[in-house]
């Protein structure tokens, strides 16, 4: 080791690493947590306690920040009946009857992530859980949800008949009798959901761990967690985040956002602030705020401004939800931009990204700027008259890549019952890219997948990762470039999450958050990208994962 120099923490050498758009051959130092030194000679860093890791010509990348993601629902979901994995009802069942007979103990069989594109027009029914457990009421929402599938014992629970009206934020769906056949949108969710036990304090700290550990083996160190709070039958997950801190557990970089009472107005904004100031104190960010202003396109509870059609191509009278009046979240908008939060607003259909950007506008006409960053998450349908108030309004667009293709919830359950100017509308990720908008990446995982791989593949090349190279892309002219598309998942979240000073770049000072993969992403071939695997994830220069 040279004279007067300090040796690193873990040096990595052999690798070709991503600085400024291209690969360089060079080694990383890593010292407490920070990027040290690059540079093609470090040798001279490595101290009898360096670790000296050979890559062998992997390639190393920032590692990835996800800004829109449910860890805690989605660590239970894997730790009760996992159905993400499937895609079949026989599968499904299979599952659901092994997960019951391996603990006949637990009264409710909990978990979910069944995909609707499983079902005819989408929807489950009681029926086939009926056969399987007719004695023990079953509650699983869908990937998304923004739906469950029950049995008729939880709803004899719950209470739910023909004579049940639906919630106004929801719908119970139902035979051409009106009794209810299994199946439970939006708000209508919650008349059995809260009636499902709660998880202990342990659960959700396993659920956290868990999680944060398949984040880890993706690649992901940091994310915004989109539901912090009691909202859409998840309990309050911010006691779980302090301790996990606290205890040196959590090792990824998070931001809470705290969840906003869609039944309640601004009298909840003093105990938002109370639980800042609480997760502040404890080193965590919990100055977002999450308002959620629609439902989905599938379950035709996305707010649109043109009505659904119906199956047969006729205009009906339904545009979808809007869970919070305009007005009322123009004045929700700029109460939390004036009191310091980020607003984080769940805006699918081109009515809610529009009320959603007019709050903001409103936001910023009566405190000024803020510099708040706020953000719309999903954001499938913008019209194109609204694409360019995202960079004007220096709104970031919050986008979910995975879903930018033409699988089939988006050709069987969405596409014909949009209008046609919103069918043209469909993620359209180039348009706000060439208008100056600020893009972040994220999953909605449990949603979806939370591999940012995966989602970039799907951003560049508008096609599944299980579909084949001549399938047909979903509106191709907004596809992103490989670089924009890898921004979005390091600069972009570090950018929305007030970290870009510290992490999403390598560079020396930075943290030392860095994914090594097994292929160049960067090649002629785009399909590469569904092809790639992380073999090595670095936090704050901790390994957190190995393949």
């Amino acid at each position: 080791m040279g004279s007067g120099a300090l040796a690193a923490d873990v040096l990595l050498r052999g690798g070709r690493v991503l600085r400024k758009g291209r690969w360089e051959e060079v080694s990383l130092a890593v010292r407490d947590g920070r990027i040290a030194a690059i540079g093609a000679e470090l040798d001279a860093l490595a101290g009898p306690e360096t670790v000296v890791e050979e890559l062998d010509g992997r390639w190393v990348l920032p590692a990835f920040h996800d800004s829109h993601v449910h860890p805690i629902q989605a660590g239970l979901e894997m730790n009760q009946c996992d159905l993400t994995g499937l895609s079949t009802l026989e599968g499904y069942l299979d599952a659901i009857g092994s997960y019951a007979a391996a603990d006949p103990g637990r009264t409710w069989v909990t978990g979910g992530g069944w995909s609707m594109d499983s079902f005819p027009g989408g929807v489950p029914t009681a029926s086939p859980l009926d056969r399987l457990l007719p004695d023990r009421p079953v509650f699983l929402p869908n990937r998304d949800h923004h739906s469950a599938w029950v049995n008729s014992r939880a709803l004899e629970i719950a209470g739910i008949d023909a004579g049940t009206p639906d919630p106004a934020d929801g719908r119970i769906e139902r035979d051409s009798a009106g009794r209810p056949t299994g199946a439970l949108h939006e708000g209508a969710m919650a008349l059995v959901g809260s009636l499902v036990p709660a998880p202990t304090s342990r659960d959700l700290t396993e659920a956290l761990l868990t999680a944060q550990r398949h984040l880890h083996s993706v690649g992901i160190v940091g994310w915004q967690d989109a539901l912090v709070g009691d909202g859409l039958g998840m309990p309050d997950s911010l006691p779980t985040y302090i301790a996990a801190n606290e205890s040196g557990a959590l090792t990824a970089k998070v931001v809470l956002a705290q969840w906003w009472d869609r039944d309640r107005g601004l009298e909840q904004l003093p105990e938002l602030i109370s639980r800042r100031a609480r997760a502040a104190q404890a080193g965590l960010d919990a100055a977002s705020v999450k308002l959620m202003q629609d439902g989905v396109c599938e379950t035709h509870t996305a707010a649109m401004l043109d009505p659904y059609l119906d199956s047969h191509g006729d205009l009906t009278d339904n545009r979808g939800l809007s869970f919070i009046p305009a007005d009322a979240l123009a004045t929700y908008v700029a109460a939390l931009d004036a009191n310091g939060f980020q607003a984080h607003i769940h805006a699918l259909g081109d009515r809610a990204v529009r009320d959603s950007l007019d709050a903001i506008e409103h936001a910023r006409a009566t405190n000024g700027a803020t510099g708040l960053r706020h953000h719309l998450a999903h954001v499938q349908v913008v019209a194109a008259s609204d694409v360019p108030r995202f960079a004007a309004l220096e709104v970031t667009a919050n986008i979910q890549p995975l879903w930018a293709c033409l699988d089939e919830a988006v050709e069987v359950l969405t596409l014909p019952f949009l209008s046609p100017a919103a069918r043209g509308q469909q993620y359209v990720f180039g348009s706000l890219l060439r208008t100056g908008a600020r893009i972040a990446c994220g999953s909605d995982w449990p949603v979806s997948d939370p591999a940012p791989l995966l989602g970039m593949h799907v951003a560049v090349n508008r096609r599944s990762p299980d579909q084949p190279a001549d399938a047909t892309p979903l509106l191709p002219e907004e596809a992103l470039p490989v670089a924009e598309a890898l921004a979005g998942y390091t600069t972009g979240t570090a950018y929305l999450n007030r970290l870009e000073g510290s992490t999403g770049r390598i560079e020396t000072g930075y943290a030392a958050d860095l994914v090594v993969v097994d292929h160049d992403i960067l090649g002629e071939d785009t399909t590469v990208l569904a092809r790639t695997r992380v073999t090595h994830t670095y936090a704050d220069g901790r390994e957190v994962h190995r393949r």
